[in-house]
């Protein structure tokens, strides 16, 4: 313990604003301190650094007041200034963990205190409880010593204040004699704290579920009561026995920000017994058993023995790629030049030629027919050229009618930005043929090639979902990119949106907007899709609706507009896995023909599915406008649950076999609300694989 003189300074310091009152103070204050600090820094050589020594010495001593600051904040429980404190302070800056020279952590005053508020911020924080306290009977005999000695200098300052005459000494003994009263009372309300308090209940809401073939998690609340004690940490433990004995493994929780643990290494199969228990200054409390009792780690494949459907998938499509690009390496449009008749060289239409000359540059105005636009955008502002236009390139000047198949073949090209000059090499192979459709779709790859080349970028982005047409026959295909960083491109520059949504002069009427005004005056919503389509669902198991529409020449897909990329959907339950025992469970239900099947056992896991369902299916069908006495007829997909990547996995209600696609002219009675819309099937399936 520090000497009484420095207890003495630093209690006439305590109730004063963080740092000693004058520089004479704090001369003494640290010259006290000093030793303390030698014996953590003796390996720094004082002769060679001095200069860096007096640095470090400034920076511990501002540091201890930022420590004296936090001790401070806490007795006085300011709640303010502790979270003001943790946050402009990291915890080793602030000593968070080392006790003072009472033996005492911030989180121990707060505790004992019973300031739940400040001792979950300093939680949180990482604040652990003084390693001193071994047992129930050290605290209370440390609590005791320190009342006890409180008391002592309380009836030491007073006998010397009444004794004394009126003096400079005797006004900052008058100063002392407070700070230890105020001190006293501190000690005082801390034993009580201690005293009265009890070990705190069981958990509540213990609930343990299969995460996967190999582990289970277990999720919980706080205990309904505390018993005048905060809880600092909890006991996770598990057992093949539901006696818990033999005991296979423990676990302590002290980080509470999500109350919840996974066990993993477990054994396929086998059942495992869980319970939580609850802990604070007087102890461990009772543990309370999981709902239900017990796991088996497993997933739904197992039920069948299926391996996953991606397997092996993306590697099968870069090998067949690779083959591809082999076969065409011998192939006369990838021999050089010089290789080739003199004949051959002149073969190339002139009009093909200037898309490549230096002199190539941005179109100004749209002529009927079909163009490719590209938006990068960077928070509020988008690239355009120098005649601050959007940036586009004509495709094809004679082509009055954009045909889906060329348009979903164009949303293909864009995954392979960077094999553009491959494929047009190998499309010009056929250029000789007759077919328009080749021809369409070499000339995509031409500007989609002058575009790279007059960005000086080769990914251009995400294709929108639909061009955008005018009614004097232009037709843009628009890309959208969102760039991060400072980076530069080509003969373009960055300008506000809104700067260039005012500054575009439309050349026709108002009535007759052109593609790039109509383009300029969606933009934010096109903008907005771009950024929600690449947004990724929270991990969990989620219940998701398919509905579908046909036209003459495609098939949409019903989506919501805050999440295009996803079908309609209402989260089911954070845990993503899908056990054995449920899935066998859903496949039952699945065959019966009774339109509500008998409800599960209680205290199983296919009974808190079977509630989750429940609960995600009103949901839903609130969220889509459809009655709920219509889903009635509605059926669960039970083929398979779809996976997306491990941390989100779907299951899907279908509506009535007549009802899941719309054909066209046929009257859908339930229309969705607002902030859902309609993707074309094969423009849904590039967001959902993005």
């Amino acid at each position: 313990k520090m000497t009484q003189q420095m207890r003495d300074l630093q209690l006439a310091q305590a109730r004063k604003p963080p740092g000693p009152s004058s520089p004479n103070a704090a001369k003494r204050l640290y010259r006290n301190l000093s030793g303390k600090f030698r014996v953590n820094y003796t390996s720094f050589d004082e002769g060679s650094l001095a200069g860096r020594g007096e640095k470090e010495k400034l920076r511990k001593s501002y540091l201890f007041q930022s420590n004296a600051a936090l001790f401070e904040a806490v007795e006085l429980q300011d709640l303010d200034r502790v979270q003001e404190l943790l946050k402009q302070y990291s915890p080793e800056e602030l000593d968070l963990n080392t006790p003072n020279s009472e033996g005492l952590l911030p989180l121990d005053i707060a505790i004992m205190t019973n300031n739940a508020p400040i001792a979950r911020a300093l939680l949180q924080a990482g604040a652990k409880e003084s390693p001193h306290f071994l047992s129930l009977e050290s605290r209370s005999l440390h609590l005791s010593t320190l009342v006890r000695e409180a008391e002592q200098r309380v009836n030491e300052l007073t006998a010397q204040v009444v004794n004394e005459a009126p003096n400079t000494d005797c006004s900052e003994k008058e100063k002392q004699l407070k700070a230890w009263e105020w001190r006293y009372r501190l000690y005082k309300r801390m034993k009580a704290g201690f005293e009265h308090a009890r070990v705190p209940d069981a958990p509540t809401n213990v609930h343990l579920s299969v995460a996967s073939s190999s582990s289970v998690q277990v999720t919980f609340w706080e205990p309904l009561s505390v018993n005048s004690a905060v809880v600092t940490k909890y006991k996770v433990e598990w057992s093949c026995s539901p006696t818990f004995s033999p005991l296979l493994g423990e676990a302590i929780i002290d980080k509470l920000k999500n109350l919840h643990f996974t066990i993993r290494g477990l054994v396929s199969g086998t059942a495992y017994y869980v319970q939580v228990s609850a802990y604070n200054m007087k102890g461990w409390g009772p543990p309370q058993a999981s709902v239900p009792p017990f796991a088996i780690p497993s997933n739904w494949r197992e039920y069948d023995g299926r391996a996953p459907r991606r397997r092996g998938q993306a590697e099968a499509l870069d090998h067949l790629l690779s083959q591809v690009k082999t076969v065409h390496q011998h192939c006369v449009c990838h021999e050089p030049c010089k290789n080739q008749p003199q004949s051959r060289k002149h073969s190339v239409s002139k009009s093909l030629k200037h898309l490549f000359h230096p002199g190539s540059k941005f179109l100004k105005t749209l002529k009927r027919g079909l163009y490719l636009t590209a938006i990068f955008y960077k928070d509020d502002n988008i690239l355009v050229t120098h005649e601050d236009q959007i940036p586009v390139v004509e495709i094809d000047d004679t082509y009055s009618c954009l045909l889906m198949q060329d348009f979903l073949w164009f949303t293909k090209v864009s995954c392979m930005w960077d094999e553009i000059l491959w494929l047009r090499q190998c499309v010009t192979v056929s250029q000789s043929s007759c077919s328009c459709i080749l021809q369409t779709r070499f000339k995509m790859l031409l500007a989609i090639s002058q575009m790279q080349g007059l960005l000086g970028i080769q990914d251009l982005g995400q294709v929108f979902f639909e061009p955008v047409k005018d009614k004097q026959g232009n037709i843009l295909i628009v890309t959208l990119k969102e760039v991060k960083t400072n980076q530069t491109f080509e003969s373009v520059r960055w300008v506000p949106i809104c700067k260039l949504q005012t500054s575009r002069k439309s050349v026709s009427s108002p009535e007759e907007p052109t593609a790039l005004d109509m383009l300029l005056i969606s933009i934010q919503d096109k903008l907005a899709y771009h950024q929600r389509s690449s947004h990724a669902l929270s991990p969990g198991l989620y219940l998701g609706y398919l509905k579908l529409c046909s036209a003459v020449d495609q098939i949409r897909v019903l989506v919501p507009e805050r999440l295009p990329n996803i079908l309609c959907h209402v989260k089911i339950r954070s845990n993503p896995n899908i056990s054995r025992e449920e899935w066998e469970w859903l496949q039952k239900m699945a065959s019966v023909d009774e339109p509500v099947p008998a409800e599960p056992e209680a205290e199983t896991s296919q009974n808190h599915l079977f509630q989750e369902l429940q609960v995600a299916i009103k949901e839903l069908m609130t969220l889509v406008n459809i009655p709920l006495p219509e889903a009635k007829d509605f059926r669960l997909y039970s083929q398979e649950v779809l996976d997306f990547g491990g941390q989100v996995s779907f299951l899907l209600l279908l509506p009535p076999s007549d009802d899941v696609c719309t054909a066209p002219g046929q009257n859908n009675p339930y229309t969705p609300r607002s902030g859902f819309l309609t993707l074309p099937l094969q423009i849904f399936e590039l967001g959902e694989e993005g």
